[in-house]
């Protein structure tokens, strides 16, 4: 299934994408796309609705997060090795783990803002792990198990925000609209192998971003089973995975960064795209 939530924003309702690629509403049959939802025995009765059967919603209606009431958002830094060499920084031994605040979750095709004095907002295209039951002290082995599907997040990043500030990558990583997340949670029955899925981001039509998960340095089983370790996941729990190489900070002879007018365009296979202008905040 592809669960995704629609409307505006604060006010988005429940729905589904069809296989004719249409929103359904499921309005009638849960309250939200959390982490209620998002359990087995939800996802299973969920898996019974026959499509057809559910209200069609106009295609142009905005999409929100794919996930709602998000407890807290995990983001993996360094987690590919050509990411790592072209920020000049040494593969880490474990997970390198910062944060991202809920205030910067937005949805697939929202804008994203400028901060006031930014100079230096980046993209980073992820692969999201959406949680779908309590994970605490598991194993690479079953970790995988705790998973409800997995979505696209753009981890737009403020560079000098994140390294000059002084302090945790948190305040280049948690400026308003900083995390364009969905537009659907693809369950993980759609999704054979998280280690084989292509990941891509152009900005104004130019490709910036090629990458594949199988090249992470710590697979999603070992995030997971890494941070079980260090805190208890909880279903509706959002962890961003890491990004491939093509970032602005790391093109050469200069770097490049967004600027007001800008469009970004990211997707991952089979789990569908995201569309971003960027504004002044």
């Amino acid at each position: 299934m592809k669960l995704l939530r629609y409307g505006a924003p604060g006010h988005e309702k429940p729905g589904l994408l069809d296989s004719d690629g249409r929103i359904r509403d499921l309005s009638a049959h849960l309250h939200d796309i959390d982490g209620a939802a998002l359990h087995p025995d939800s996802l299973a009765r969920l898996a019974d609705i026959d499509p057809a059967t559910l209200p069609e919603v106009d295609a142009g209606t905005r999409l929100g997060p794919c996930v709602g009431n998000i407890g807290k958002m995990m983001c993996i830094g360094l987690n590919y090795s050509d990411h790592a060499a072209e920020s000049n920084l040494p593969i880490p031994d474990h997970p390198i783990l910062f944060m991202k605040a809920n205030s910067a979750i937005v949805g697939p095709n929202d804008d994203v803002e400028l901060p006031r004095d930014s100079k230096a907002t980046d993209w980073e295209v992820e692969l999201g792990v959406v949680i779908g039951t309590r994970a605490k002290y598991v194993t690479r082995d079953n970790a995988l198990d705790h998973v409800a599907g997995y979505c696209i997040v753009n981890d737009v990043s403020e560079r000098d925000f994140q390294t000059k500030l002084t302090g945790q990558w948190t305040k280049g990583k948690s400026c308003d609209t900083f995390g364009p997340t969905g537009p659907w949670v693809v369950t993980k029955d759609e999704v054979a192998d998280p280690q084989a899925l292509d990941l891509w981001l152009d900005v104004n039509g130019v490709r910036r971003q090629t990458g594949n998960t199988s090249k992470m340095i710590f697979d999603v089983a070992t995030i997971i089973e890494h941070l079980s370790r260090l805190m208890t996941l909880h279903p509706g729990d959002v962890i961003s995975t890491g990004t491939p190489p093509g970032v602005g900070m790391g093109i050469k002879p200069e770097p490049v960064y967004l600027k007001e007018g800008d469009v970004m365009e990211l997707g991952i296979t089979g789990l569908g795209t995201q569309r971003q202008r960027v504004v002044q905040g």
